[in-house]
């Protein structure tokens, strides 16, 4: 089993990237933006809650994420690996995260985080705007303020895998094959040592 963690600021390609690393890499994609979307597109409880928190630019509580991530896990258990796409984006969920696999004799094996320049993720995000219809990407105000949250609660993720010895910093500017290439480098590396 491979499971790999992909993250990155709003806009810097995660789900571009994550579609194709599922696809070559056989892994179930675990994106908790599209939990969450879905749940939304339903109308259930949680998901009216969570897109009043989503569109302040405030994180779902954890406890509510890591019950998704869970369900989706057991839904899947047969896969060959997970793409964890955009999650964990803090310590305590990493830690969480960390325990949940650790009950399902598994773990996190390379975390891959792509960096990209602030400017161009506002670019991209008003940009993805016009056709996601996402109200969070539609507003540069909430799109900073997604930035500081990102700053100031994932960051200290990269730190927490750092020391794990399973992080990587992916240069995530260039064309998206590029990007692609470098992921897979690093994933690549990770599978033959």
């Amino acid at each position: 089993m491979l499971n790999v963690v992909i993250f990155g600021p709003p806009g810097s390609g995660k789900g571009t990237q994550s579609e194709r690393l599922v696809k070559k890499y056989g892994l179930a994609h675990l994106s908790t933006g599209d939990l969450l979307r879905a749940e939304i597109a339903a109308q259930t409880p949680l998901g009216m809650e969570a897109k009043k928190l989503m569109d302040q630019g405030i994180l779902v509580p954890d406890e509510v994420v890591i019950g998704m991530v869970d369900h989706f896990y057991e839904k899947n258990k047969n896969a060959s690996g997970f793409l964890f796409d955009g999650f964990p984006r803090t310590v305590a969920q990493a830690q969480a995260l960390d325990k949940l696999l650790e009950q399902k004799n598994s773990g996190i094996h390379i975390v891959l985080a792509l960096e990209v320049d602030e400017e161009e993720l506002t670019k991209r995000l008003l940009n993805r705007a016009k056709s996601s219809g996402r109200t969070d990407d539609s507003d540069e105000k909430i799109i900073r303020q997604r930035f500081e949250v990102y700053k100031r609660d994932t960051t200290p993720v990269a730190d927490y895998y750092r020391a794990q010895n399973k992080f990587h910093s992916i240069y995530g500017m260039g064309t998206i094959e590029e990007v692609f290439d470098r992921l897979c480098q690093s994933i690549d590396n990770y599978i033959q040592r």
